[in-house]
């Protein structure tokens, strides 16, 4: 896949400024839109859309997009909601995602928009929901009949009657029956939410911008994709629990590793069935994204496996996987396929010639370049151009506040390589470092643009709270921002090339 000379923002729709406390696919999001255009970049990198919990590589169903990022003022707009629905609306934090505050305020409007497309909705609505039931059946389905036994029985499905936790056949069209208002909601939800994204990307791609998003390797153990999906998980039999769990050894971000709990695949299963639910799920992201970042790329080479019972990572073994029959499956299905990948971590040289078998573009990560050592492959000096530069991720600290954090060699070094004797906006010099190097994309999360410290870091991997809550105020994208951004990218030959 050809990715010309470019650059673009990390930012996920969260952290759009909204008054219903959390970032929307309303006009905040296509005011973003525009200030990339104005400004010349050519991507958008978000992460995960997938529905769940604060976290958005935790969800609910990995091929749903999240409800609360539907925008009530687009239903309005519709005839969905009126006015007098906002009048009492709670205040927000400005700067940070309320999220139990967040889903009071905002999942009973939603409900009466259900409602009021229920019993108002035109033919031709109606033909458009019954066409996305038809698209997304292959998830959608099962999707909404796990929440809708989520919201009947409340906790994990493993904890459910035996008889819904092993989908007895019975059982599950008896419920189906008496479960459709719930069934119709959810599946209401995923219809609004695919329109007002489908309606977003058009406009990002008639300006110009290609989304970038993110596919995590595992999903959550309380998801629609392992209760309808259980084969291709390593479960217990018996208690549908986890015989092995996934993580990542001890590495930068944590001394005792990162236990992350999810279940392991079946590779064994998933290639018997020719990795059907993987290319279903590749097939569905490329549906709302233009450019897949496989995140942990390194686990479809070899994978982290840990017992359940361990209270860390670091007790845990390498297993391999059949990634490259997996993409080859991949490719041969859906064609060459347009995809990056997060090859960060502890990287083999297997690893690397499985991302270079595909020709993916790695990452690079100007925060992990300045120990010292010339030869280090995050330098500029040492890019492939076939690769991505990052000032940091949404797992790094903002550039200040990782500057701020820095050893006094460590500064040396940062500084000495820039050629400054000065810390002053560190951050664009930073910015000026990635957009200058060689690197055919360069990506900046806002915050750096906007020179934040750490308070507005997306998430610490280090820590289970305060994560995935920052928010940007509505003024921040101002025309001098857009100005600098927009002549430092033309500098350094990343505007787009209009013909």
């Amino acid at each position: 896949m050809f990715f010309p000379r470019s650059s673009g923002v990390l930012l996920h729709p969260t952290c759009f400024p909204s008054r219903f406390g959390i970032g929307d696919l309303g006009y905040e999001a296509y005011r973003f839109i525009d200030f990339l255009a104005e400004s010349n970049q050519q991507y958008w990198q978000i992460l995960p859309l997938s529905t769940g919990d604060e976290n958005p590589y935790v969800s609910d169903g990995a091929m749903a997009g999240n409800p609360l990022l539907i925008s009530p003022e687009k239903l309005r707009d519709e005839g969905l909601l009126f006015d007098s629905d906002f009048w009492n609306l709670p205040e927000f934090n400005s700067e940070k995602v309320e999220f139990e505050k967040v889903k009071q305020t905002k999942m009973p409007l939603l409900e009466k928009a259900g409602e009021h497309f229920k019993v108002n909705a035109d033919p031709e609505k109606q033909k458009e929901f019954r066409e996305f039931g038809d698209r997304a059946r292959h998830w959608l389905d099962d999707y909404a009949l796990f929440m809708a036994f989520r919201d009947t029985f409340g906790n994990a499905w493993y904890e459910w009657k035996p008889e819904i936790a092993k989908r007895d056949r019975q059982a599950i069209d008896s419920w189906r029956r008496r479960l459709a208002p719930k069934i119709f909601f959810h599946k209401y939800l995923q219809f609004e939410f695919d329109r007002q994204w489908s309606n977003l990307k058009n406009y990002a791609n008639d300006k110009g911008i290609k989304i970038i998003g993110d596919i995590p390797i595992y999903v959550s153990h309380n998801s629609a994709d392992v209760w309808a999906n259980r084969e291709i998980f390593c479960l217990d039999e018996a208690t549908n629990q986890p015989t092995l769990v996934a993580g990542t050894p001890p590495d930068y971000f944590s001394s005792s590793g990162q236990l992350w709990g999810n279940p392991v695949y079946n590779w064994e299963k998933l290639q018997q069935q020719n990795f059907r639910w993987w290319v279903q799920r590749f097939e569905t992201v490329l549906d709302y994204v233009d450019v897949i970042r496989i995140d942990h790329f390194r686990a479809f080479q070899a994978y982290w496996v840990i017992k359940p019972e361990e209270t860390s990572a670091i007790n845990g073994k390498w297993v391999e996987a059949p990634g490259e029959a997996l993409l080859q499956q991949v490719q041969e299905k859906l064609g060459e396929l347009p995809i990056i990948v997060e090859d960060l971590g502890t990287i083999t040289k297997e690893v690397l010639e499985l991302r270079d078998r595909f020709h993916f573009p790695g990452m690079k990560v100007l925060q992990f370049a300045f120990n010292g050592d010339p030869d280090h492959p995050y330098l500029p000096l040492n890019y492939p151009r076939h690769c991505l530069v990052y000032t940091g991720t949404h797992d790094n600290d903002t550039t200040v506040g990782w500057f701020e954090k820095s050893s006094e060699r460590e500064k040396y070094s940062i500084l000495a390589y820039l050629g400054r004797t000065s810390s002053d906006e560190i951050h664009w010099e930073l910015i000026r470092l990635a957009l200058s190097s060689v690197a055919d994309q360069a990506i900046i999360p806002l915050q750096d643009l906007l020179g934040l410290r750490s308070e507005a870091r997306m998430n610490n991997p280090s820590q289970t709270q305060g994560n995935w809550v920052w928010r940007y105020r509505g003024d921040r994208l101002t025309a001098e921002l857009r100005d600098r951004l927009k002549t430092m990218t033309t500098t350094y030959g990343r505007a787009p090339i209009h013909y």
